[in-house]
C-alpha cells in the first residue's frame, strides 16, 4: 500500500474527478454498507495513523459544545480560556480547534496532545468505518480526503473494485 503522502496527494489529484464520479455510481449501484465498512476496516488496519497525521496538517477539527468542556478540563483551563486559547470560529463549520503552521493546535510530531479527550470528528476520521449518517451519504467529502490521507484513497480503489466501478482509462 502507498504511504508516501507526495504519492497520495498525487494520486488523489490525479483521480479526482474518477472518485467523484465513484460517489454518483454506489448511490445507484448499492453495496452492503456492512461490506464497505468491513472494507475500510481492513485498510484502516493496514495504515499506523501515527506515521502520516495528515490529516491533523490539512483538515480542520470541529468542536461540538459538549467537547470544549471535556477538552478544556483534559488540559486543565477554564472554558473561557479554552475557547480564547485553543478554538475559532469558522463560517462554514462553525467552532473549530485553532491551527498553527504544522496544522492543528495540538499536533505534536504527528501525535494528538489530546488524544484520550480528542472530538468526535478526529476520532472519527476518515469517516469511512465510523461517522455519523450512512456511509453513502459520508462519500461527498471522501474525493478531497483521498488527496491527503491514505486510508481513504486505499479505501476508493477497494470500493471501485467491489461496485464494479468503470475506472478512467
Amino acid at each position: 500500500m502507498i504511504t508516501d503522502l507526495v504519492q497520495i496527494q498525487r494520486l488523489g489529484e490525479k483521480l479526482l474527478e474518477e472518485n467523484k464520479r465513484l460517489r454518483t455510481h454506489m448511490k445507484t449501484h448499492p453495496v452492503a454498507d456492512r461490506r464497505l465498512r468491513r472494507i475500510a476496516e481492513e485498510v484502516e488496519n493496514a495504515i499506523d495513523c501515527t506515521q502520516c497525521a495528515n490529516c491533523c496538517r490539512v483538515a480542520t477539527a470541529s468542536v461540538r459544545d459538549r467537547e470544549i468542556d471535556t477538552l478544556a478540563k483534559f488540559i486543565g483551563v477554564t472554558r473561557k480560556v479554552f475557547l480564547r486559547d485553543y478554538v475559532e470560529e469558522s463560517e462554514e463549520e462553525g467552532l473549530i480547534l485553532k491551527r498553527t503552521e504544522k496544522g492543528c493546535i495540538f499536533l505534536e510530531g504527528n501525535l494528538c496532545g489530546v488524544y484520550e479527550a480528542r472530538p468526535k470528528t478526529c476520532n472519527d476520521f476518515p469517516h469511512l468505518v465510523r461517522g455519523e449518517g450512512s456511509l453513502i451519504a459520508r462519500m461527498w467529502h471522501m474525493p478531497d480526503r483521498a488527496t491527503y490521507c491514505p486510508i481513504a484513497f486505499h479505501t476508493l480503489e477497494a470500493f471501485k473494485d467491489e461496485s464494479g466501478f468503470a475506472r478512467s482509462k
